[in-house]
């Protein structure tokens, strides 16, 4: 009986070790991910590391695993989903006001300073302005510098500060007309017990250049000490990479054309092309996949170069047709002018990110690059569209890290197979098999006992 135990012990510790080498051993290498937190859900981008590892063009080789090697639930989103980039948030000048003494907490009176640019550079109160001992009731916030796509306001007050306060938010263009863009919005800091209610952002409808919060009630002064403006995940723009490429000239056909090799998936938005000297060329690009036929991708387009008086002037990179393009190979014909040499091609991208839930046990690692795995459907798009509803448009998955790439099957695991394997098959054999050895041997020990014994 102890044997038997012994052999179940065994099997038990090993069905997860081949679990995990059945999931690890079909990628090329993996990545440590930091995840720091309790996220739940975490988002990490896509370095030109992963890019140049990842094989298939639909990027299905690459997921992120958890401590045991099994796979999570994960998907990758475009640099342009609003879950892909977190919003940007921005710091907002503001000023203190106090509502005119007389005339009710709706009447403010202000006389401002700017610079040409509408930046307010000092703010005074008229006379007549009563000042309240306990500080300011209404304030005034700058949006003057901040970029297109402002979609809340957002203040910080001290820690542990009780507020029930309600406000008229006010907008204007030139500090003179004012017009109201949310009659009443309410911000709140409650603590009862352990648990604390807190309302600190201000969802903004329009856009303007000033804002100013009117107190509504005879609330005790905010205790306000920072203010944010928030910018919405569309008007972020993700700043461009660019992979620099050295071609070979070609001559087919009487022509004479140049073409280029990209070593990753890279999702190719813009092309550009640069010369040496002087130089004015018109250009077609065309892109095709390992031996797959040529796709006409941009152009004829003029690409140029013209130093004049220490200044240099340059053509801006052209868009790539059907982007993101994720082709290998690269070919430009110039279809004006007559270059002897092969000219540098750029190819920018954006890169994406891949979120994950924390299943599992932790720590999580991203795997890539492989010829017979792919990453399983996960309704995360939907999913994470239902927690931002819910927790609002300011949330998003928490960010995580890469760490420094391990190897593990290598170049094998984009080696395809000549008959497709079933790791769920061979482990159902190999337990099949483990139980008749078990009961063999369990049957041969009793028979070898005397029957007294037995």
């Amino acid at each position: 009986m102890k044997r038997i135990a012994w052999y179940s012990l065994a099997w038990s510790c090993l069905l997860p070790v081949l679990a995990c080498a059945a999931t690890r051993d079909d990628y090329v290498r993996q990545w440590p991910v930091s995840a720091p937190g309790d996220g739940g859900a975490y988002r990490v981008v896509l370095d030109r590391a992963v890019y140049r590892t990842i094989a298939t063009p639909s990027l299905r080789d690459v997921t992120v695993v958890d401590a045991d090697g099994q796979p999570v639930a994960a998907d990758v989103f475009g640099p342009d989903a609003p879950l892909a980039e977190p919003p940007r948030r921005i710091d907002v000048p503001w000023f203190a006001l106090q509502p005119r003494k007389g005339e009710g907490a709706a009447s403010l009176a202000l006389i401002a300073e700017r610079d040409t640019s509408g930046r307010i550079l000092s703010l005074h109160a008229q006379t007549g302005v009563a000042q309240d001992e306990g500080g300011a009731r209404a304030f005034l916030f700058d949006l003057s510098q901040a970029p297109p796509g402002v979609d809340a306001l957002e203040l910080d007050w001290p820690q542990g500060a009780a507020i029930d306060a309600a406000y008229r938010v006010e907008a204007s263009d030139d500090l003179e007309d004012w017009r109201t863009i949310s009659p009443r919005v309410q911000l709140l800091a409650l603590q009862q017990g352990s648990r604390r209610l807190e309302k600190h952002t201000i969802e903004l409808r329009e856009a303007s250049r000033y804002l100013r919060l009117v107190p509504l009630d005879d609330a005790p002064a905010l205790p306000l000490q920072h203010a944010k403006a928030r910018l919405s995940s569309q008007a972020v723009d993700t700043p461009l990479q660019w992979e620099m490429l050295q071609g070979r000239m070609v001559r087919e056909n009487d022509a004479t054309t140049f073409v280029y090799t990209l070593d990753g998936r890279f999702p190719i938005e813009r092309a550009d092309v640069q010369g040496v000297g002087n130089v004015a060329v018109e250009w077609r690009l065309e892109s095709r996949d390992d031996d797959g036929a040529w796709r006409w991708r941009a152009g004829p387009w003029v690409a140029y170069r013209v130093g004049t008086a220490g200044r240099t002037s340059a053509s801006p990179p052209t868009s790539v047709l059907d982007a993101p393009v994720r082709d290998r190979q690269w070919r430009l014909t110039a279809t004006s002018g007559a270059p002897a040499h092969a000219p540098a091609l750029r190819l920018g991208y954006r890169p994406e990110v891949i979120v994950f839930l924390a299943q599992g046990r932790a720590p999580y690692a991203l795997v890539a690059g492989s010829a017979v795995a792919a990453r399983t459907d996960a309704p995360l798009p939907r999913l994470l569209q239902a927690l931002r509803a819910e927790r609002g448009d300011g949330w998003h998955p928490a960010d995580a890290t890469l760490g420094a790439p391990v190897e593990l099957a290598g170049a094998s695991a984009l080696q395809r197979p000549t008959t497709p394997r079933d790791w769920k098959q061979w482990l159902l054999w190999a337990l099949l098999i483990g139980g008749a050895v078990l009961v063999a041997g369990f049957a041969v020990s009793l028979l070898r006992k005397p029957p007294e014994a037995r």
